[in-house]
């Protein structure tokens, strides 16, 4: 089947879901789920778990269909469940599991955190030390993480833990779908510059977690993990964006608004169109990472998204406080969850906001530091850092 007749296809299947089920008198939820047995939620997986076995290629236009007819965009509320758990489930699920999980992670019903940083492992991700124990039936986990966004609302949690302490870091690890309600599992807020709380401590105190809930195989947790944190660099920085839309976007705004009320200074529109190429050429690379991975695993494409997007937000949102003027001081809008239309990339419709928020840009999902390292060695082919823990075993290695 070529592409064209693929998205035709899905395109086809998509308007006939909305004409039995018009978005006016369906609940957005009930529609969800329509649409997941219809296979037009992740039209590249497989068929019976929210896809038709298509070409990625198709995505972009069924969802451009759904938007259009009016649907909102959840991706925000649940980004973990989307962005990552989805295509890591799919990839490395057991059909139990898949049965389980896809359905209502899509629906939104299911929340879904990450467990993975920890205080003594945020950019060594590796050398984590939450720790799982073989009991009868599972495992016995025990440890803390720390800046799990949505915790405190996930119902489950992608956790990464240590079975094998006698291998080398990377070796040694196992992959879980946890459940958040399990007795043991503590989650304590963040207050964060915004205000808000929207990540969190999470504590494991001796949880069990069944055999049947590890993702991939025993001691593959790093392969696993690897496809996790791709994901989440194309769902974070690789978003699809409009041309002027997003930040950029809001800074134009911004600077009409300024000039309206004689607030620009010299220089002031040079540098607006300095940001509004950068966006631009950010925006078409980010196109590219985004199909790279929906044709299967994503690549370091992920990496350059991500490092394009938070130096860019910060860019942005920088210039925009200084076109509102005295008024950007003024910020008091705080609160304990996000507000309902704010996302990573911004667009709550408050700029002091979006600026205390694209901040964390440059932290969350792998920082920006750790990201050139990446491309450096993988992209660019330079010589990788000294690792002199590589071939240890976890429990003889020095820790931080």
């Amino acid at each position: 089947m070529t592409a064209v007749s693929t998205e035709t296809a899905a395109v086809a299947a998509a308007r006939e879901l909305l004409a039995r089920h018009p978005v006016a008198t369906t609940p957005d939820a009930e529609l969800r789920g329509l649409r997941f047995d219809a296979g037009l939620a992740f039209v590249h997986f497989d068929e019976g778990r929210g896809g038709r076995n298509l070409s990625p290629a198709a995505q972009p236009v069924v969802e451009q269909v759904f938007a259009d007819a009016g649907c909102p965009d959840w991706t925000a509320r649940n980004v973990i469940g989307l962005g990552m758990a989805a295509p890591t489930v799919h990839a490395y699920g057991s059909e139990p599991q898949k049965d389980l999980l896809l359905r209502p992670l899509f629906t939104g019903a299911d929340i879904w955190c990450q467990l993975f940083s920890e205080p003594g492992a945020g950019s060594d991700l590796a050398g984590l030390s939450t720790r799982a124990v073989r009991v009868e039936g599972g495992w016995a986990v025990t440890g803390q993480k720390v800046w799990t966004t949505l915790a405190h609302v996930a119902r489950w949690g992608l956790l990464l833990a240590r079975t094998d302490p006698d291998q080398p870091k990377h070796r040694g690890l196992t992959y879980f779908v946890l459940d958040m309600g399990s007795p043991g599992v503590e989650v304590r807020p963040l207050r964060q510059l915004t205000g808000e709380a929207e990540f969190n401590e999470v504590y494991l105190d001796d949880v069990f977690v069944p055999d049947d809930a590890i993702l991939g195989e025993l001691g593959a947790g790093w392969r696993v993990a690897t496809t996790t944190l791709m994901n989440e660099r194309v769902s974070l920085g690789g978003r699809a964006a409009e041309r002027g839309a997003g930040p950029i976007g809001q800074a134009v705004a911004a600077y009409r608004a300024a000039a309206d009320a004689g607030r620009l200074d010299p220089g002031d529109l040079d540098r607006l169109m300095r940001l509004w190429t950068r966006s631009e050429a950010a925006r078409l690379t980010n196109q590219r990472a985004v199909q790279a991975a929906r044709r299967g695993t994503p690549g370091p494409e992920g990496s350059i998204a991500k490092v394009q997007m938070a130096e860019l937000n910060k860019a942005v949102y920088d210039l925009t406080t200084e076109f509102l003027g005295p008024a950007a001081l003024l910020f008091d809008g705080y609160a304990e969850t996000r507000p309902e239309h704010a996302a990573v990339h911004g667009g709550s419709g408050d700029l002091r906001y979006d600026y205390l928020r694209s901040l964390a840009n440059s932290i969350e999902g792998g920082t920006s530091e750790i990201l050139r390292n990446v491309l450096g060695e993988r992209v660019l082919g330079l010589p990788p850092e000294p690792r002199v823990d590589k071939d240890v075993p976890w429990a003889k290695a020095p820790k931080s």
